[in-house]
């Protein structure tokens, strides 16, 4: 297979994810939210991939982003407080607003600054892995214990009005997953994308030949932060409802890392590909067998390391192609 018909096959197979939205029922199918989760899954799993698949850099609070894209979103929609009723002054796109998105995103990537500076200079490898997944805990409770400006406990409620039908979240979603892994490619290829995989690779070699593996790791961490809080961002269209125990749930950590592994670390189809078939095994699971879901879940994990250590696509792919 040349890497022309792999693009080829690519597009045709998102052609027909987004006309498959207009046949009719489909809106109605319980196929549609599945996907639409798929979609949502494979940016976040894509995320992690950015910061450890390709820099070397096993975060584990990437939950914490994807939160605070969706309190972002939902306090600026709710309009509760003096920025959002300035904001509420513009025009926007139905109600998926691209600015709120990209906001929420923001809000993301600066928190992954402000935090990524001091662990990324001091952390390395587990000890960096542990201080996300406590930063992520910190901001539960801080956002828990917010009072009103958070919502507390129950958090924040966005006006369910608008709500019409999950064709939009389904679009929005899908692009979402094109346009991220699109740029991915993009971004390995530049040189950027050649510094931080000189840095995964050796970072003391990567220093001595003049990279600043700092401002790389960073930049990767920040990179990575921003889309897991868009995502956060299209979760509170879906949801309206943004709590500490949904946005913040670990399970927003794990399941796109598992994703990626079984897929395939370091590859851009590897996420996309991961979290359809991992969603697909932990759905049909909760669905038929939900008292053995945990066992299931766990087995098909544990099967996958077994006899797919390099994820599936570099089993099915070659190397060349794996890559892209």
């Amino acid at each position: 297979m040349s890497a022309r018909m792999l693009n080829w096959i690519a597009a045709l197979g998102v052609a027909a994810l987004a006309l498959a939205a207009f046949l009719p029922g489909a809106v109605d199918s319980y196929a549609f939210s599945f996907l639409f989760f798929v979609f949502l899954y494979a940016i976040m799993a894509q995320a992690w991939n950015l910061v450890a698949g390709f820099g070397g850099q096993v975060s584990l609070g990437n939950h914490a982003f994807f939160g605070l894209g969706a309190y972002t979103t939902a306090t600026l929609w709710s309009g509760n407080y003096l920025w959002g009723s300035l904001y509420d002054a513009y025009p926007r796109i139905y109600y998926f607003d691209p600015v709120t998105m990209a906001l929420g995103g923001l809000v993301a990537a600066l928190a992954a600054v402000i935090i990524g500076l001091p662990l990324l200079s001091k952390l390395r490898g587990d000890y960096f892995a542990l201080g996300t997944l406590g930063f992520g805990e910190i901001v539960k409770v801080i956002l828990i214990n917010g009072g009103d400006f958070t919502g507390g406990a129950f958090g924040v409620v966005a006006p369910a009005g608008t709500f019409d039908t999950l064709l939009p979240h389904y679009l929005v979603g899908l692009g979402l997953m094109v346009g991220v892994a699109l740029v991915l490619r993009l971004l390995m290829r530049s040189r950027y994308g050649l510094a931080l995989i000189a840095v995964r690779d050796d970072e003391m070699a990567a220093s001595a030949n003049g990279i600043d593996t700092l401002k790389v790791k960073v930049a990767a961490f920040a990179g990575s932060a921003f889309i897991a809080g868009v995502a956060g961002s299209l979760y509170t269209y879906y949801i309206f409802h943004v709590g500490p125990d949904s946005v913040f749930n670990l399970d927003w950590m794990l399941l796109p890392l598992m994703m990626t592994v079984v897929g395939g670390t370091g590859t851009i189809l590897g996420p996309v590909l991961g979290a359809f078939i991992m969603y697909a095994v932990f759905d049909v699971a909760r669905i038929f067998v939900p008292d053995y879901h945990p066992i299931i879940s766990g087995l098909t994990i544990i099967l996958a390391m077994l006899f797919l250590p390099k994820g599936l696509v570099r089993k099915i792919l070659p190397m060349s192609l794996a890559r892209n």
